[in-house]
């Protein structure tokens, strides 16, 4: 892989990490507007996830990196994104699986799993490229973090 550099998420965390993986996975956006992205199509996805926190859990990691990859390419790798039915749906332009709703998605998904760990890391920043000339990049704001 080829190293990338994102932009950087202003945060006041002791620690953060970052993992880069990528995955690959069809889709169709079901609007007129989507053009040719009507059609199923795939793309071999590059996210980059970023996750700090203060505390370390017992075996000294923020989060393992393993099961980041876990989450995100264990659920998405050779799929049809639109399948996926616990995440996307083609009747919710909220839900259809753009760019920008994987990356959301992605980060709900990670923030999920990372709110059951005790040393409560945050996912603050998920860049997801869909092409080389094209990336999204999500960002939470802090009121959509649990409890907050």
């Amino acid at each position: 892989m080829i190293q990338q550099f994102y932009p950087q998420v202003q945060h006041d965390f002791r620690y953060e990490l970052n993992k880069d993986f990528n995955f690959s996975a069809a889709h169709f956006i079901p609007h007129d507007e989507a053009g040719m992205c009507k059609n199923v199509h795939g793309h071999t996805y590059f996210v980059n996830i970023t996750v700090a926190g203060d505390r370390l859990n017992e075996s000294g990691f923020l989060v393992n990196f393993q099961l980041l990859k876990k989450l995100v390419h264990g659920r998405y790798d050779h799929s049809v994104l639109n399948d996926i039915t616990d995440d996307y749906n083609d009747k919710n332009s909220e839900h259809f699986p753009t760019t920008e709703i994987v990356a959301r998605t992605i980060w709900g998904n990670i923030q999920n799993y990372l709110d059951q760990l005790s040393n409560k890391p945050k996912c603050v920043q998920i860049v997801v490229r869909e092409t080389p000339t094209s990336y999204v990049v999500y960002r939470p704001k802090k009121g959509d973090f649990d409890g907050e």
